[in-house]
């Protein structure tokens, strides 16, 4: 979970353009506009999905004290997906009924995970809506021609190299073995990581695939010890993070152990307990405690009564690109929207966006923590 005791804040100002979304001083008086979220907020992902929320809902509330947009009062409906791809298409239809009804649907913030995010996009795609996944990092969600779906994260096609680098060039591994969820996430990511290490000429001495969310997995501890690495590599979640790494330094695997940004939240480190110490961890989004100021650490704690997760900034900033594209396009229509937003640069506090034609970052940034005494410490910046 999310701690209750503030992070300490390395505040980097940046120019968060609220101004410019929204004029200033007058009320929305047009009605409302919905913005839904849709993420796991129950089960064993509920904490990720609610930071994201939480971020959808700052903004939603920065945006309305200013003027809301083009008159209208932003109204953020959170939807479970429970990270389960049947019910994330149930909540899309349940988006589709309320566009079908005619009620005024902006666009979804979503899916969280590239699994729901692939099962819902073939309905997203006929609806007069944007969607803007704040996490979902498959770089096949965006291969499929959808002309209303944007990123603000980067994709596993840039992770998986770069992490590929960071095991060999920084930790020097000779042998890495790579485990893997057995999920879309999890397969895809375990795909460009092994590509790149063998492009490095390191290729893995094992690839090992683990149920997702299992309560053990001492079933592989044997294989990955007969294999003899020097580091393991996990493309998963943080359910799989904090069962298989205890596990690991429990059987005495004591290599560095370096996971995906599916385990770039605190509840990663609070469930692995003393094993956390030391872990690497990549992420698709950079640290809020560098890039979100304290006054917007204050006001995320006043809308949320909480202090802001890993992937807060990612909600805030996939609701600020949004509202960017309505300011631009001075228009609610998708296409307009759309248009308006692969033309020219959104900054963001995950970073300056620019759009290229499928709705991926044409700047990807990829980031590398350590786990040191129960925090994540940033140690390296972006991918060249």
């Amino acid at each position: 979970m999310v701690r209750d005791v503030a992070h300490p804040l390395r505040t980097i100002t940046i120019a968060i353009v609220i101004v410019a979304l929204i004029a200033c001083g007058a009320r929305p008086t047009k009605g409302d506009l919905t913005v839904y979220v849709a993420a796991p907020l129950s089960g064993w992902q509920a904490d990720g999905g609610q930071t994201v929320v939480g971020g959808v809902r700052l903004a939603a509330e920065t945006i309305n004290d200013r003027g809301g947009l083009l008159g209208y009062r932003v109204n953020v409906v959170a939807l479970d997906d429970e990270a389960d791809s049947e019910v994330a298409v149930e909540v899309a239809n349940e988006v589709a009924a309320a566009v079908q009804r005619g009620e005024p649907v902006l666009g979804v913030i979503g899916h969280y995970n590239s699994g729901q995010a692939a099962a819902a996009l073939p309905i997203y795609r006929d609806l007069p809506i944007i969607v803007i996944t704040p996490t979902a990092s498959d770089p096949a969600l965006t291969a499929q021609g959808y002309s209303n779906f944007f990123r603000v994260n980067a994709t596993d096609a840039a992770q998986g190299p770069h992490d590929a680098r960071f095991l060999v060039n920084e930790l020097g591994a000779q042998r890495i073995v790579v485990v893997h969820a057995d999920n879309d996430y999890g397969r895809g990511l375990q795909q460009e990581i092994v590509r790149a290490l063998d492009e490095l000429g390191r290729p893995p001495v094992a690839v090992i695939e683990i149920e997702e969310a299992a309560v053990s997995y001492a079933d592989v501890i044997p294989t990955i010890r007969d294999a003899a690495p020097d580091a393991v590599f996990l493309a998963g979640y943080e359910t799989e993070g904090y069962v298989l790494l205890p596990e690991l330094r429990d059987a005495g695997i004591d290599v560095p152990f370096m996971a995906s940004d599916g385990c770039f939240l605190y509840e990663f480190i609070d469930g692995s307990g003393p094993a956390a110490e030391g872990a690497y961890v990549s992420a698709i989004t950079p640290d809020p405690k560098v890039v979100a100021n304290e006054q917007w650490w204050r006001a995320y704690q006043e809308v949320e009564a909480r202090n802001p997760g890993t992937y807060s900034i990612a909600g805030y900033s996939a609701m600020m690109v949004l509202a960017e594209g309505v300011r631009r396009a001075e228009s609610l229509d998708t296409s307009a929207i759309s248009q308006a937003l692969k033309q020219g640069e959104v900054t963001t506090l995950v970073g300056a966006i620019t759009y290229d034609e499928r709705g991926d970052l044409e700047n990807q940034q990829v980031y590398i923590f350590e786990v040191r005494d129960g925090e994540f410490e940033q140690w390296t910046e972006a991918a060249e």
